[in-house]
């Protein structure tokens, strides 16, 4: 589902060239999980961003579902973005004049789609929120505001899911209970995981564990 070979990604900052990623390599199959682990600066997040095509490499390639992103417009990458891909952030990025069922229908209906609100409805069951279809943002806590994001990262039935520190703004009973949630519905869809965490119990449940070190791969290992 996700096949990197030698990402490396280089900035210039005052008038040097600055490289955040070097050489990076790996694969993720239909239904596996993988987190990438490193200390603040390690090149995390700009990686998911290079895989999620959110950015271009300096160097290497990035493949999702068979399709390589380079030479891709922007146009066609945002249109792979939303048929193949999920995400899944630590601050929830949800909408707030819309209600959790509103939310969860967005990507749907931005491809034009319509009738969607059985399936955004189903979802919100499925996490739990079937009882709060009609709230606001504002009126539902932490962990159910992830839970509502993680309904819509999965409303288009990715091939791909990005989840990044999804449980990181939340406290351990409820970051925990979303883990379930997202390694449960991952498992069902058979969506290939890739997310970035601090938490090292988090990262111990996935089947394979990429750590990051000066924009590096410092160890690849499957504890899984």
């Amino acid at each position: 589902m996700l096949e990197v070979r030698g990402l490396t990604k280089s900035y210039r900052s005052g008038g040097r060239m600055l490289t955040v990623l070097r050489q990076v390599s790996f694969s993720v199959g239909a239904g596996a999980t993988c987190a990438i682990v490193g200390p603040s600066g390690s090149g995390k997040t700009t990686l998911l961003g290079l895989c999620a095509g959110l950015d271009r490499p300096s160097e290497g390639s990035v493949a999702l579902d068979g399709v390589s992103l380079a030479g891709l417009s922007e146009d066609a990458l945002a249109r792979l973005r939303s048929e193949r891909v999920g995400f899944v952030f630590q601050n929830f990025q949800l909408i707030p004049t819309l209600s959790a069922l509103e939310n969860v229908a967005v990507p749907l209906e931005l491809r034009g789609e319509r009738g969607v609100e059985g399936r955004a409805a189903e979802l919100l069951g499925r996490v739990g929120l079937g009882g709060r279809l009609g709230h606001y943002p504002v009126q539902l806590s932490g962990g159910e505001q992830q839970r509502v994001a993680l309904a819509r990262a999965f409303i288009n039935r990715p091939r791909v899911l990005f989840a990044d520190e999804p449980t990181g703004s939340l406290d351990a009973d409820t970051g925990a209970s979303v883990e379930d949630l997202l390694f449960a519905l991952n498992a069902e869809a058979g969506t290939a995981l890739v997310l970035v965490t601090h938490n090292p119990e988090l990262a111990a449940r996935a089947g394979r564990i990429i750590r990051l070190r000066g924009g590096a791969v410092a160890q690849d290992s499957h504890p899984g």
